[in-house]
């Protein structure tokens, strides 16, 4: 999610940053945004699968980078920023740390392959046969993109085989650009 290039027509001014902050500040009027506040805000609701929730719950833990359990609001100028104006190395390393469920540094075969389940899930929520070919997709990224056969995928080895091969990008990101998603949620809750 969000490895795309901002598309021209969905670039951010500065004006409209201003007003995702103001948002956050009536949402959160503590300051502080916690997990279900941050579930409820991005349409989770209590029937989503345990992948789904697991999932928001990495993207809540990349934002919330000093760890206190909560995303503040310099946190939450970091995200938006990142999101809406940051470029393609900056969001692979977010999206890896996102996927980077232990905080080892590494991806493993199992992280590597729930991030292509909850993806095939959100993309094709109604296709039965979404995510029959997982096990193939995880072992051909593997081939792709681990350049030592360790059974781990690095950062820099994340970041070089999204960078170099389409087929690595399209299966380790949502088909929407990260504006046109972000945009998306906090226009949809207001």
């Amino acid at each position: 999610m969000g490895q795309e290039k901002s598309r021209p027509e969905m670039e951010i001014d500065p004006q409209r940053i201003q007003e995702l902050c103001i948002l956050f500040m009536k949402e959160c009027p503590s300051g502080d945004l916690h997990l279900h506040e941050f579930k409820r805000i991005f349409g989770l609701h209590h029937n989503a699968t345990e992948e789904e929730s697991a999932y928001m719950e990495n993207v809540f833990r990349s934002f919330d980078t000093n760890g206190d359990g909560y995303i503040d609001f310099m946190e939450y100028i970091a995200a938006v920023h990142l999101i809406l104006r940051g470029k393609l190395r900056d969001k692979l390393a977010w999206s890896f740390k996102v996927f980077d469920r232990d905080g080892n540094g590494c991806l493993d075969r199992e992280e590597v392959r729930l991030v292509i389940k909850i993806i095939h899930e959100i993309k094709k929520p109604n296709d039965p046969d979404a995510g029959a070919d997982v096990e193939q997709i995880v072992e051909r990224i593997f081939s792709l993109v681990a350049k030592n056969n360790d059974s781990q995928i690095s950062l820099d080895e994340f970041i070089e085989g999204a960078e170099k091969d389409p087929w690595v990008m399209e299966q380790l990101h949502l088909d929407i650009g990260p504006c046109e998603w972000f945009m998306e949620h906090q226009e949809n809750k207001h």
